[in-house]
């Protein structure tokens, strides 16, 4: 199982995205994890390798579990670990080698292209929800959502 960390970072009522070339959808900044990381060192250097910026003191905001299956077939599953943090340090980088980065107001994610599970965390994120948000969400191999499973704390 592939397992994978990002990071949301609010600052001024906006939060960074990084507009992915492939699909056109905003997502966090974030990757695959390296063997030996903690979830905590692979969130905050994913992180910096995607915008040049260090986050300072991340923490766990949810733990999610995906699936992609067409009819009949299990294609791939991955856990993802999400953080948020409120400041950071350095300069955001110009270009980044995964997409596009952009800070967006927080009453304009709602309507932003993005897989809809990452609505889904982003809704209990920006309702100032505590606590830890555990899911698992189900997807076809185009990515539609067929089902989410969500779990505040």
């Amino acid at each position: 199982m592939q397992r994978v960390t990002n990071c949301i970072v609010i600052e001024n009522d906006h939060i960074l995205f990084i507009k992915k070339p492939r699909r056109g959808w905003y997502a966090m900044p974030g990757g695959k994890m390296e063997p030996g990381e903690t979830i905590k060192e692979a969130a905050t250097r994913e992180f910096f390798e995607e915008t040049n910026l260090r986050v300072q003191n991340p923490e766990l905001a949810g733990v999610f579990t995906f699936q992609v299956d067409t009819d009949d077939t299990f294609i791939q599953e991955w856990m993802m670990f999400t953080f948020i943090a409120y400041a950071y340090t350095g300069k955001l980088t110009d270009e980044s080698p995964e997409g596009e980065l952009e800070w967006v107001p927080l009453k304009n994610i709602e309507n932003l292209p993005m897989a809809e599970g990452d609505r889904e965390i982003f809704r209990h994120i920006i309702g100032h929800s505590k606590g830890i948000l555990y899911g698992s969400f189900s997807y076809t191999e185009n990515y539609q959502l067929l089902d989410a499973r969500l779990d505040p704390s």
